[in-house]
């Protein structure tokens, strides 16, 4: 039978835990003694010790063992320091941001098996090592944007399976693998913003099962199939601005039965099917937070009339209205969509 899951809200902050974790730090440091520069702040609590070092500090050879938050972070580290996190096994938040990163170790993560929360972001990184998640089950935030990653392999998530924020922004993908999300069914927020993509293969998105985020903007997608986004029923944010979109499957956005936010923005959209938001659902149970067709080479003939209407009856959840405008036919040329929908 198949296995029934709830999908409760994700709103996930990858970076609010860490926020808190340098408040306490601040805090910390300012109630005793001027620290001494080339000292790490740390944080004693009931819960484990934080420690967090930055230029010109020394990072201690040995962690206490009850760390529960490290950040090493600007030291521009070309690999981590021998047996960093040897020592630490409650460690469950680790931020290595702003160094310069270019591989990791396999073994990297084996020492600390509940680890939660991995922030790489702004290093070198072309691949990720075979292996590096076995030992990460318990992990669920995976930050990885603004690296030099080219390729994933299929299996480059596998272990991940508590994964629920999974960002990834920022690279160079210009492919994916069909399998990569396979092994992530919690996964809520995913974030492929700001890289090379031209396609994402068939069944992609078949793994996660309550997917609620996707960010696809900045890359070079030229279409969007009718089933891509079928496995995602639940998904509510759809980012797909800044491509080179001038293709929409008339049933691209069939069975979203809860979408409250579309971006469809900067493309090069002329016409759209009939019948494309139809598949949204009722109008008014939908994008409750507005969409965005904004800055598109729009062709205001006969083809629009069905996005003509549905404009009208939803022109309140319209982002920039006076920058939604028609390319086309010269009769219409730089009058803004919804004018013209509204004449007819």
């Amino acid at each position: 039978a198949p296995s029934v899951v709830a999908c409760s809200p994700g709103g996930l902050n990858p970076h609010l835990s860490r926020t808190v974790f340098l408040l306490l730090l601040s805090v910390a440091s300012a109630q005793g003694v001027p620290p001494d520069p080339t000292a790490c702040l740390v944080f004693q609590s009931v819960n484990g010790t934080s420690i967090a070092c930055e230029p010109p500090a020394k990072v201690p050879r040995r962690l206490p063992a009850d760390t529960i938050h490290l950040a090493v972070e600007f030291f521009n580290f070309t690999r981590l320091p021998a047996g960093l996190l040897r020592g630490a096994p409650r460690l469950q938040e680790l931020h290595l941001s702003s160094n310069r990163l270019h591989n990791l170790s396999a073994e990297l993560l084996q020492p600390v098996p509940g680890l939660k929360v991995l922030d790489l972001t702004r290093n070198a990184l072309s691949r990720l090592p075979p292996g590096l998640f076995q030992a990460s089950a318990a992990l669920h935030t995976l930050v990885l944007k603004e690296n030099q990653l080219r390729a994933l392999d299929a299996s480059g998530l596998h272990g991940l399976t508590a994964l629920r924020h999974l960002d990834l922004s920022g690279n160079q993908l210009r492919t994916l693998p069909a399998g990569l999300l396979a092994n992530v069914p919690d996964l809520r927020v995913l974030d492929l913003s700001d890289n090379q993509l031209e396609a994402l293969p068939s069944g992609f998105l078949r793994g996660p099962l309550c997917l609620e985020r996707l960010h696809l903007e900045g890359n070079r997608l030229c279409a969007l199939a009718e089933d891509l986004l079928a496995p995602q029923v639940d998904l509510r944010y759809l980012f797909l601005s800044d491509n080179k979109l001038a293709k929409v499957a008339p049933d691209a956005f069939r069975g979203l039965r809860r979408l409250d936010m579309l971006d469809l923005s900067n493309n090069s959209l002329a016409s759209v099917p009939k019948g494309l938001w139809a598949s949204l659902g009722r109008p008014t149970q939908n994008l409750q937070y507005g969409f965005d067709l904004s800055r598109n080479p729009w062709v205001c003939d006969g083809h629009l009339h069905d996005l003509f209407r549905w404009l009208v009856d939803n022109k309140e959840k319209m982002f920039f209205q006076n920058d939604t405008r028609c390319a086309g036919p010269e009769a219409f040329k730089g009058q803004t969509l919804l004018e013209v929908a509204e004449s007819r």
